[in-house]
């Protein structure tokens, strides 16, 4: 059965080549079936949409109106098939990711260097947030895939661990005598300390386990940046917590130490997720496996 669709294809190329033997030629079909196209358009409309003259046909009144609408309609569902296979391709699209300001800086900027090179005409766009926050986009559908800290409990969302990461503490030269030797969780909490902000799923993560030790904290500082953690720690403000694969640039130049903790905070993943129920994009599949291959 020929669709409605397929018959206006039919009536636009006649109408371009003004000719039923050109246009069976140009659709691949035989001409008595581009007449039998044409006369059944013209039956449905009720309407006679070309002149048949000894030389070819040309359009009707009706017929120009028509073909106007019907041509622009075709290309603009040509342009739009087209499209769709260049995002398929990766040849256009978007890249929509939620992530923290630490994890993009320390984990994900390589990968999106990566992205870009092989696939420069995907656009990015990145949604920065807390971990709570980027899961809200992700539900919103405001972003495609998230850049997390693990562990999140959410049924809804496909995990993937990418990196281990280890939790642990800092400090500057004004504690180096008091933490010269391994110290316990006691111990600790009785020095200034410095966390993350409480909304933050680190700083959840490690007040979790040390509840679970018997051990409460109460912070001297609660701050907004890993950045901040570092600097505040730096010049002797406290016991700051940190991510350590994130803090290695203070270790190795001696700014920081680490505290050499009796029994070491449980490691946790930084990974992607993203809702189950929503297909991912070409793009978005793309680069979810550039991590996963490089893991």
């Amino acid at each position: 059965m020929v669709s409605k669709l397929d018959l206006y294809r039919v009536f636009c190329v006649v109408g371009k080549s003004e000719s039923f033997s050109k246009a069976a030629v140009d659709l691949s079909m035989t001409q008595p079936a581009v007449s039998q196209a044409i006369m059944q358009l013209e039956r449905e409309l009720d309407t006679r949409l070309f002149n048949r003259t000894p030389k070819g046909v040309t359009l009707t009144s009706d017929g120009s109106l028509l073909f106007e609408y019907a041509n622009s309609a075709l290309n603009l569902l040509d342009t739009g098939e087209k499209k769709i296979l260049e995002i398929k391709n990766l040849m256009a699209g978007e890249l929509k990711i939620g992530v923290g300001d630490t994890i993009s800086k320390f984990f994900l900027l390589p990968y999106l260097e990566a992205f870009h090179t092989q696939y420069p005409n995907i656009k990015f766009k990145i949604a920065n947030g807390t971990t709570a926050e980027i899961i809200a986009f992700l539900k919103s559908g405001d972003v495609e895939i998230g850049i997390c800290n693990f562990p999140i409990d959410d049924p809804t969302l496909e995990f993937g661990p990418c990196i281990e990461i280890q939790d642990t503490f800092v400090y500057g030269e004004k504690y180096r005598k008091i933490l010269s030797k391994p110290v316990d969780f006691e111990k600790l909490v009785k020095l200034p300390l410095i966390f993350l902000e409480s909304n933050s799923n680190s700083r959840n993560y490690v007040e979790d386990f040390l509840l679970s030790q018997g051990i409460k904290i109460a912070p001297e500082f609660e701050l907004g940046s890993h950045e901040l953690l570092l600097e505040f720690a730096k010049i002797n403000l406290g016991i700051a917590c940190v991510t350590k694969e994130f803090s290695m640039d203070y270790l190795n130049r001696g700014i920081l130490h680490e505290v050499q903790l009796i029994k070491e905070i449980p490691k946790r993943h930084i990974g992607v997720c993203y809702v189950k129920t929503v297909p991912l994009s070409s793009a978005s599949t793309k680069f979810v496996q550039m991590i996963e291959n490089k893991k």
